[in-house]
């Protein structure tokens, strides 16, 4: 019996999708912490590659809305356009991930755009420590 070890592979937004499909929400946001970490250490060439795959449904459109709007943000940043994918995504009602009053008039004045024209009002820097 041969023990081979599989080479490192960062998290895809696809298989984040997967992930959050029946988590409960600190492991979703543990977890997209982790991917935002692994995408922040991938070379810029390659970050396309973890985004470009579309998430299946999570079971949550809130969530899925979210990935959407998380792929075409960090596209953006990284000088980029967005996936296709991502266009078809967007909420009917506002969503406030973290929903105190503090955290709302945070996401109010600084959701990125990627987030506000999707409905989800999640401040940049929540995604930085997400």
């Amino acid at each position: 019996m041969t023990n081979r070890i599989s080479p490192y592979e960062p998290l895809t937004l696809e298989r984040l999708g997967v992930l959050l499909a029946g988590a409960d929400e600190v492991r979703r946001w543990r977890l997209v912490a982790e991917f935002l970490e692994e995408y922040r250490w991938e070379p810029v060439d390659s970050r396309r590659d973890l985004l470009t795959t579309e998430p299946a449904p999570t079971g949550d459109e809130r969530w899925d809305v979210f990935l959407a709007a998380l792929a075409e943000h960090l596209s953006a940043k990284d000088g980029r356009g967005a996936p296709r994918w991502v266009e078809s995504r967007s909420l009917r009602r506002l969503w406030f991930p973290f929903n105190t009053r503090a955290a709302r008039v945070d996401a109010m004045v600084h959701a990125p755009a990627a987030f506000r024209r999707r409905g989800v009002y999640v401040a940049a820097q929540e995604l930085n420590v997400a």
